[in-house]
């Protein structure tokens, strides 16, 4: 595990920074304008559900939420790394946000367009574009999509089609893309400066200072809390396997050198699947 970063290290492309940052619906604002190419009158950054506004949000979400005057609904989250299921991750977002809409009460016949964008530090498709736009179609007639007001964005740092695309995007994924020595530079560009002006401002705060401790402790929970579960589920196999070679509870806790109880614990639970 690398070391940790102090506030004064991130960068925009930090989860926590991110999420400062974009807390502000000007720049919220102004980073779906650039990801989608469009205009959006207006957008309402939802507080609640960010771990940088309310750190008692069970579990770190990472990613921003939002929705504009046209309902429509937006998730955006930073990936500096790679994962293997990115594309799971999409649906798993498409799905909150549909969920979330519809117990509001709204039916399903009205629910708004909806989209999850991820802004990658990589090249999720290694086809060298810096904006993929995934659409769902029918494989038998490419022509017909479904046309059901889901929208997944993928944007790359990594792009190499400049001529695709507009400069501001380029610009915007370039400022991302920045280590820190170079995040500062002028990108001749008003918005990045306003981005830069933000992430400044998100460093001098002494309660963004307090609520990154209390993220990073957060993050740390977790990360035991995964372990401790990897380490249960090890355990468990290798009791189960013990069992099925005849072995009593307590030659199992004397191989295992664990507690008898939590052996018989575990026992019952496996008891319990069959």
């Amino acid at each position: 595990m690398g070391k940790k970063k102090s506030l004064q290290e991130l960068t925009f492309k930090s989860n926590f920074m991110f999420g400062a940052v974009m807390l502000d619906p000007k720049n919220c604002k102004g980073v779906l304008e650039r990801s989608l190419g469009i205009e959006i009158e207006r957008v309402e950054v939802s507080k609640e559900k960010s771990i940088v506004y309310n750190p008692e949000y069970k579990g770190i979400r990472l990613d921003v939420y939002a929705k504009d005057d046209n309902n429509t609904h937006y998730d955006v989250e930073i990936q500096v790394l790679r994962r293997a299921a990115i594309k799971k991750r999409a649906r798993y977002y498409h799905g909150q946000l549909d969920m979330e809409i519809l117990l509001s009460g709204l039916p399903y016949k009205d629910l708004p367009d909806t989209y999850v964008i991820f802004i990658c530090d990589f090249d999720p498709f290694g086809q060298g574009k810096y904006r993929y736009t995934l659409k769902k179609i029918c494989e038998e007639c490419p022509a017909i999509s479904m046309e059901d007001g889901a929208h997944t964005i993928f944007l790359s740092t990594k792009g190499k089609n400049k001529e695709e695309v507009p400069d501001e995007l380029v610009r915007f994924l370039d400022f991302v893309a920045a280590p820190l020595s170079e995040s500062e530079r002028d990108f001749e560009d008003d918005f990045i400066r306003q981005l830069q002006n933000s992430v400044r401002e998100v460093k001098e705060s002494r309660e963004m200072g307090a609520r990154y401790m209390t993220f990073q402790e957060l993050l740390n929970d977790e990360r035991e809390e995964g372990l401790q579960e990897g380490r249960f589920l090890k355990l468990k196999e290798q009791v189960e396997k013990k069992l099925a070679k005849g072995c009593s509870i307590e030659d199992i806790a004397d191989m295992l050198e664990e507690d008898i109880e939590v052996i018989k614990d575990i026992v019952a639970e496996l008891q319990e699947e069959q």
